[in-house]
């Protein structure tokens, strides 16, 4: 098969952990021809969305690791799938490819995550279709609601809705230090809309990144945990990822969400789990496989090729 992941510059993966390169790797091993294309090299003309798309052949070498053919102008049904792996913000120009995306899709075009159900789910907002398994939160753009969330739960958390990696993320005890100066930070004075959520205290065990693969669980997660007087357990903010099996919480969470997001067009998704508390869905590009894989021997790579050649077929 013919698959073409539209992700972020090639030569910007760092192999030893990109979760990317794990499906290229484990793709290729089956024999699958592997291109690569930016959200920059597509295009929509007559009628028709194409893309400048390189096919690529691993070498194996941890510094030099592809080689790229020059791109030629392609159809983007041309291929089997369209593996969407370009990372947050989810900024407008997310939207303007999901949009092309979508035109594709009605062209015969086969992608994976659906772009109506990339753009259908922001990954903080997501959680509120399923408030059974979250803490309390609140999104607002009001500083006197956020005052009011402050003084009822004491000790909260406040994050934009576009980030990752933790990008401004901050946690407020019970004293309020700074509280009014995070606020006009990240609402922009009232602009723009946030998230706040009562502290979770467990946050200290880890930020468990559960993944979801064609409707199923993956049956370990990768907890990680905050470093060095942090609160962020995100990797990209100097997490410690300790792989390990899933709890009967974290079971019972993904078995009431994978099926359901599977049927909205979601093949690949990475839930974030604090405790016994949801706090996010990610559908973008979520990671974790080779942490995963090398902890415990578990090939998520495996799991997700599998799932993607069955809805190939």
């Amino acid at each position: 098969m013919k698959f073409a992941f539209l992700a972020d510059p090639l030569d910007h993966f760092k192999i030893y952990k990109d979760t990317t390169y794990a499906m290229m790797v484990e793709a290729a091993r089956r024999g699958h021809e592997l291109f690569a294309f930016q959200q920059k090299d597509m295009a929509f003309r007559d009628g028709k969305v194409s893309a400048d798309v390189q096919r690529i052949t691993l070498t194996g070498d941890q510094d030099d690791w592809y080689r790229a053919e020059p791109p030629l102008a392609s159809s983007l049904d041309a291929f089997d799938a369209i593996v969407v792996r370009k990372d947050p913000p989810f900024n407008m120009e997310y939207v303007y490819l999901t949009y092309l995306l979508e035109v594709a899709e009605k062209q015969g075009a086969h992608v994976f995550n659906r772009p109506e159900a990339i753009r259908s789910h922001n990954e903080k907002l997501a959680i509120a279709q399923f408030p059974q398994f979250t803490a309390p939160t609140l999104v607002t753009s009001d500083a006197a609601r956020v005052r009011a969330f402050h003084q009822e739960h004491k000790d909260i958390i406040l994050k934009p809705l576009d980030g990752m990696g933790g990008t401004g993320i901050f946690r407020v005890r019970d004293d309020g230090m700074n509280l009014g100066s995070i606020i006009e930070t990240l609402t922009g004075n009232g602009a723009h809309t946030i998230m706040v959520q009562r502290f979770i205290p467990e946050i200290v065990q880890g930020d468990k990144r559960v993944l979801l693969i064609g409707g199923e669980v993956v049956p370990f997660c990768l907890a990680r945990i905050p470093q060095g007087g942090e609160v962020r357990g995100n990797l990209a903010a100097g997490g410690l990822g300790v792989a390990q099996p899933i709890s009967a919480r974290d079971r019972e969470i993904g078995e009431a969400l994978a099926p359901v997001l599977l049927k909205r067009g979601l093949l690949l998704v990475g839930l974030d789990v604090i405790g016994d508390c949801l706090t996010e869905i990610n559908v973008t590009s979520p990671t974790c496989f080779q942490e995963i894989k090398q902890q415990t021997g578990f090939d998520v790579a495996a799991m997700f090729i599998d799932a993607l050649e069955r809805q190939c077929k």
